[in-house]
């Protein structure tokens, strides 16, 4: 019976011990950027974005979704993207990234805007 008990002891304080630890990285109160997989472009719009990011170093792009599109002298893409920087224990973010596709098929990165979603605050109630 003795034993029971200790073994039940030692089982709860291990699976206690995995459990904090495994909720150590996240701080409560702490935004934690899920990661996703990559989303589906329409073949026009993924045509642009490869071609927009062969020019991109350093920086690891998956699109997620595509939010908007402009027609211009071609067209304009505002795609919302996970971005991972290309170095040791990266830290994954959001960002807009807009690209214009000129009728060639050209194309290229107009500007990244990262959200920085810890950085807003919640409207007082």
């Amino acid at each position: 019976m003795k034993k029971q008990i200790i073994r039940l002891t030692l089982l709860t304080l291990a699976l206690a011990l995995l459990a904090v630890s495994a909720s150590a990285e996240l701080l409560t109160g702490g935004w934690e950027n899920v990661p996703c997989e990559a989303s589906a472009l329409p073949e026009d719009v993924q045509a642009a974005f490869d071609k927009a990011m062969e020019n991109l170093d350093g920086t690891e792009c998956t699109p997620v979704a595509l939010l908007s599109k402009q027609v211009v002298a071609g067209m304009n893409y505002c795609i919302l993207c996970q971005i991972t920087p290309v170095v040791p224990d990266p830290v994954t973010n959001w960002a807009l990234v807009y690209i214009y596709a000129d009728p060639q098929g050209n194309a290229e990165i107009l500007n990244i805007y990262e959200l920085y979603i810890d950085k807003h605050v919640f409207p007082a109630e």
